[in-house]
């Protein structure tokens, strides 16, 4: 069977909201999805002639992307990478940050994820960016061991912080104190 990565299309759009749904479940925070359909078309396909969107470059480009994998059967997707570009300083060049990889579970252990991760490194081998970077949770051991036996390394020296909710709202009204 031959797996064809392609470019995420607008009509790809429900299935993709129905794998974070899936995602989410997996990852055991089934709750935390509040994302819609129309914000991930907007995040995906913003700045375009046909939409508008926060999400976009200054340019007027999306900065969100996504790769799918058409399932064998024809009844929607197999699988996605929804990534973004991030920046190195010390480096000077851009890279790919992978925000999420799904496979269906019926198709996992099939090389369709594999795929996906594939065709991301091309993105940076074919334009001169340095890395690619993904988080994993750390219970994931079916996916550790697949991102260790591609050759990636954890980073378990780097500790990963957000600001979010209430903390983000507050954080944005100490401006004032900066005076």
């Amino acid at each position: 069977m031959s797996i064809v990565v392609r470019e995420a299309t607008p009509q790809d759009v429900s299935h993709m909201h129905d794998m974070i749904l899936e995602l989410a479940i997996y990852e055991k925070d089934p709750d935390a999805v509040v994302a819609t359909e129309e914000d991930l078309l907007h995040a995906l396909f913003g700045g375009t002639r046909h939409f508008e969107s926060k999400a976009a470059t200054p340019s007027g480009s999306p900065g969100v992307f996504a790769f799918v994998i058409d399932s064998p059967d024809g009844t929607g997707l197999a699988g996605m990478a929804i990534w973004m570009l991030n920046y190195s300083t010390w480096e000077g060049k851009h890279g790919v940050y992978l925000e999420d990889l799904y496979v269906r579970e019926q198709f996992r252990g099939k090389g369709f994820g594999k795929a996906l991760l594939v065709k991301l490194a091309q993105v940076c081998t074919d334009n001169g960016y340095t890395r690619f970077q993904w988080w994993v949770l750390d219970w994931n051991q079916p996916a550790i061991d697949v991102y260790r036996a591609m050759g990636a390394q954890p980073m378990d020296e780097w500790t990963v912080y957000r600001v979010s909710g209430p903390a983000l709202t507050e954080l944005s009204k100490t401006a004032s104190d900066l005076d």
